[in-house]
């Protein structure tokens, strides 16, 4: 069904599928295999021990691939527009891809450097994944502003506004208080130390990463109009 989709429209759907799936998918194994508590772990909770170690590492790595393609394509499309109405400066365009490509490289880092393993290292790639991430789709809900009414409708960018203040919004708390828990661990249960600052935190994170999907979402309508053509020139001596 992605195949049939008009433009390149299958790509960001792919992501959105895939992503969410990793997560799911992850979350399940964990669960029934005892490893976290059902009720709101972390996102690398889910990811650090196996069998789900290892669908998770597999799986969000590529979806930082499926991000990569998703975001290149993005730009290549606002460029694109741009030499039509020129709504944008082409570095604000740059600046953004390559804030974007950090978050995956942030993903990355996360799929790779498990949370109990090298936590230091983890914690790192959670941060550039989640702090670019933020950045990336509110700099895109405002290029999508910018490019109204010819390229998107307001309707579109006030979605992807309330999606990256909402992401903004909730990122900030995710930061404050995983900074107030004192030990790593993802076995966590109601009533110990620690335990409200990491249901918080938990929560927020969830928050934040699936606003990362409904956002990715939005940009589907956007590729369906917008095709790759690959040119083969040969040159005869």
């Amino acid at each position: 069904m992605l195949c049939c989709m008009p433009g390149v429209a299958f790509v960001p759907a792919l992501l959105v599928s895939w992503s969410s799936a990793a997560f799911i998918i992850s979350y399940a194994i964990a669960v029934l295999e005892g490893h976290v508590e059902p009720l709101v772990p972390y996102i690398s909770d889910t990811g650090t021990k196996p069998p789900e170690s290892g669908v998770f590492g597999f799986m969000i790595n590529i979806s930082a691939l499926l991000g990569v393609i998703t975001m290149y394509i993005r730009y290549l499309l606002i460029e694109k527009q741009n030499e039509a109405s020129h709504f944008v400066r082409s570095s604000c365009n740059v600046f953004s891809l390559c804030i974007g490509l950090m978050g995956c490289i942030g993903m990355g880092i996360v799929a790779t450097f498990q949370e109990l393993a090298v936590p230091s290292v983890h914690d790192i790639g959670a941060l550039v994944a989640f702090g670019s991430g933020v950045v990336y789709i509110t700099l895109q809900s405002i290029i999508s502003y910018k490019s109204c009414p010819q390229w998107n409708t307001y309707f579109v960018c006030h979605i992807r506004m309330a999606i990256s203040a909402i992401s903004c919004i909730a990122f900030i708390p995710m930061i404050v208080f995983a900074s107030q828990i004192s030990m790593t661990k993802i076995d966590w249960t109601p009533g110990e130390k620690d335990y409200t600052y990491h249901f918080l935190s938990a929560i927020c994170e969830w928050t934040v990463a699936f606003g990362f999907i409904f956002f990715f979402l939005t940009f589907i309508r956007d590729f369906q109009r917008f095709s790759l053509r690959i040119s083969t020139e040969i040159h005869e001596d």
